[in-house]
């Protein structure tokens, strides 16, 4: 999984445990939660994708969110 290079909407890098903050408001698949734009999100957790990462947030645990959502704290 190292040689896959994961960005943000903005074109940052992100890694394993960085904190990334939702850029637009998201409806959680499965369940009548939304995460509301602004939210921050701790400690992420890289897939083998390039353009999801997984992570978890108050409401939602194991959750998996695509980057072009998200940008860097």
């Amino acid at each position: 999984m190292s040689d896959i290079i994961v960005k943000d909407s903005n074109g940052a890098q992100l890694s394993e445990g960085d904190s990334v903050t939702l850029i637009k408001d998201l409806k959680v698949k499965g369940t009548s939660e939304t995460i509301k734009r602004g939210t921050l999100v701790k400690n992420i957790r890289l897939t083998g994708n390039a353009g999801e990462i997984e992570c978890n947030t108050k409401q939602v645990k194991g959750l998996v969110l695509k980057t072009e959502f998200l940008k860097k704290a």
